[in-house]
């Protein structure tokens, strides 16, 4: 089970490198915005743990990235 576990935190923190480095040629305003969105998404889904809760936070968190951004 805790081998289990490992790679499933290997996945994840191998997902965020990944999606990190195809903000290289983004926008300012898109690259807030896309950080915006993962934080938003990570904080909805810590504190309402649920999918709802991950989108409703996804969507704030882009939005204000994005305002940040401007």
């Amino acid at each position: 089970m805790k081998s289990i576990r490992q790679i499933g935190t290997f996945a994840a923190i191998a997902a965020i490198l990944v999606s990190l480095s195809a903000c290289d040629g983004m926008s300012r305003q898109g690259r807030d915005t896309a950080i915006g969105a993962g934080l938003g998404g990570a904080a909805g889904a810590a504190v309402g743990g649920n999918a709802l809760s991950t989108l409703g936070g996804a969507a704030a968190g882009g939005v204000i990235g994005h305002e940040v951004g401007k």
